[in-house]
């Protein structure tokens, strides 16, 4: 029998909901038949996708909450009864040389894509643990897995990921609780839609993907909402890339 990537009656928490990746997971949730919690910081990018969800039918609510502040996103998820799926997709990329990477932007990454996401993962697995399990889908990159120049610190945040989502992985499975990371390419969003397109930056990325092309949101929401369906039950502790086989060479 064909498991089923549906999500019916589950709560699914997506950070970073607002734009981009996020949006497209929250979405795509709802969809699957998810009760959708989006948050971010900005208030009227998740109206805006709260409104679209349930326009289309689906039920989701906002949360406006900056993952950074430890006080007020630990009280958000202290509001929730039930979380059955995180996706933890906060984060942000500052690209620089490591002879001039600036202490502002290197405290950024850190504090975003390590920092918050480890206490984002935490708050959540605290509530899967009393409910009796749940899934944590972490955002990684292909940047996860190699190195690239110019974008030490971004490539070091998704190297903790990868090995943050591992390890809590096998601490968590006696719960319970999966967890497992994606980890997209460059992604053609309205955001990086230019400079993908830029011959220089862009054309040096391409060439590195051997399917051709950038990924697109629903290439990744695809994935994600497998990971979290009942098709992916013994699927933990690894990393479902998508990158058009960037990191097969």
């Amino acid at each position: 029998m064909l498991p089923s990537m549906r999500v019916d009656g589950q709560v699914a928490v997506v950070t970073g909901a607002g734009r981009g990746i996020g949006a497209g997971c929250a979405l795509a949730l709802a969809e699957a038949g998810a009760e959708v919690v989006a948050m971010s910081r900005t208030s009227s990018e998740i109206d805006a996708v709260v409104a679209s969800i349930t326009a289309g039918g689906g039920s989701a609510r906002a949360i406006t909450c900056d993952v950074t502040d430890t006080e007020a996103m630990q009280s958000a998820f202290a509001d929730l009864d039930r979380v059955d799926i995180l996706v933890n997709n906060a984060g942000t990329a500052v690209g620089s040389s490591l002879l001039d990477v600036e202490p502002d932007a290197l405290d950024a990454m850190l504090s975003l894509n390590c920092r918050a996401a480890v206490l984002v993962a935490q708050a959540a697995a605290r509530i899967m643990n009393g409910t009796g399990g749940g899934v944590i889908i972490n955002l990684s990159s292909t940047f996860g897995k190699n190195g690239r120049p110019n974008n030490s610190i971004y490539s070091a945040t998704k190297h903790f990921v990868e090995g943050f989502t591992k390890s809590i992985a096998v601490e968590l499975a006696a719960s319970g609780i999966r967890v497992v990371a994606v980890g997209p390419t460059a992604i053609d969003t309205p955001l990086t839609h230019d400079r993908l397109h830029d011959p220089d930056i862009g054309g040096d990325l391409l060439a590195r993907i051997p399917m051709g092309r950038f990924g697109q949101i629903q290439d990744v929401v695809g994935a994600v909402v497998f990971l979290a369906s009942p098709a992916a039950s013994l699927i933990t502790g690894t990393t479902l890339m998508v990158d058009g086989g960037w990191t097969a060479q």
